[in-house]
């Protein structure tokens, strides 16, 4: 019924957020105009948690190997904003964009939707 899902992450500095996630974690992209870059994402996954606080969204990348993409960032001078955590769902930390974004990284401990 779907071809894909799409993803919009408001920043303060979108155009030095875009060159960091192309030139940085090195997502593929297409320009869809005057250097609007478009990035393709890896599988995903959604899941509705509960809440008591106002309906929001996250988002997540995630990664089989948390500490080798952190030694890999660290190459770049990207330090995570708070040391890996812990829960008993995974591991977290999260890396801050040139915008002060904090994007959220983590190693799942649990079944993920997207091998199926």
């Amino acid at each position: 019924m779907f071809s894909g899902a799409h993803v919009i992450l408001h920043s303060s500095d979108a155009e030095a957020d875009r060159a960091f996630v192309r030139d940085v974690l090195g997502f593929a992209h297409v320009d869809a105009g005057r250097g609007w870059l478009i990035f393709k994402l890896p599988p995903a996954e959604l899941a509705f948690h509960p809440t008591e606080a106002p309906p929001h969204s996250e988002c997540y990348l995630m990664c089989e190997d948390l500490d080798a993409v952190l030694a890999r960032l660290a190459e770049h001078g990207v330090q995570p904003v708070r040391p890996p955590s812990r829960q008993n769902w995974g591991t977290v930390t999260a890396i801050p964009l040139p915008s002060g974004f904090e994007l959220p990284l983590y190693q799942p401990t649990h079944p993920v939707a997207y091998e199926l």
